[in-house]
């Protein structure tokens, strides 16, 4: 299994996989604890089923990891090397579960230039004024203002809007890419 870091193609179904692992093993080894003091005294009233008791609390954080990941997926390969291909010049995050108090809102991918910030999503059930405003917010109170965020839930007016800035973005030649930098750093950090 081949590690993807947080912001790139394939980070949701890698995280998946490893929480997935890591529950069983967590949940196995609680197993294990509690068998063999069974085995050991003959009774479950020892130490070793306190201390099995105990390890569920790891075990069910873990588990508690997977089930919120479940419903999402990575964004698939083939429009992940497409919009890579179409945005040579912007900064671009992938695989994005932004969550706030009130919501989990699943975004598949974010491009960024300069001050304009454009988000797809294939989730039809995702409140899209409510992500914009979220991320809009959250990077105002990290001192990022003046920005212009949206959040799409149709691929080819996005593809096409993130081919634009991109053009944009090649003709201007600013130097934006460290407050870009900052600006997709804070979107992860929201990000599970």
């Amino acid at each position: 299994m081949k590690k993807a870091e947080k912001g790139t193609p394939g980070y949701l179904d890698y995280k998946k996989k490893v929480e997935i692992i890591r529950t069983v093993i967590y949940f196995g080894i609680v197993a294990a604890v509690f068998f063999l003091g069974y085995f050991q005294t003959g009774t479950r009233l020892n130490l070793l089923t306190v201390i099995a008791i105990l390890g569920c609390l790891p075990a069910g954080k873990a588990l508690v990891g997977v089930i919120a990941r479940f419903p999402y997926r990575s964004i698939g390969q083939d429009m992940a090397e497409e919009i890579e291909n179409k945005t040579k010049h912007l900064t671009v995050c992938y695989d994005m579960v932004i969550t706030s108090e009130d919501k989990i809102m699943p975004v598949d991918c974010i491009v960024i230039s300069g001050g304009n910030i454009f988000g797809y999503t294939h989730y039809k059930k995702v409140d899209l004024k409510m992500v914009s405003d979220h991320i809009k917010t959250m990077l105002k109170q990290n001192g990022y203002t003046g920005l212009a965020v949206r959040v799409l839930n149709e691929y080819k007016p996005f593809i096409t809007r993130a081919e634009g800035l991109d053009n944009i973005a090649a003709v201007e030649k600013a130097d934006t890419k460290e407050r870009e930098e900052g600006i997709r750093g804070i979107i992860l950090n929201i990000s599970m």
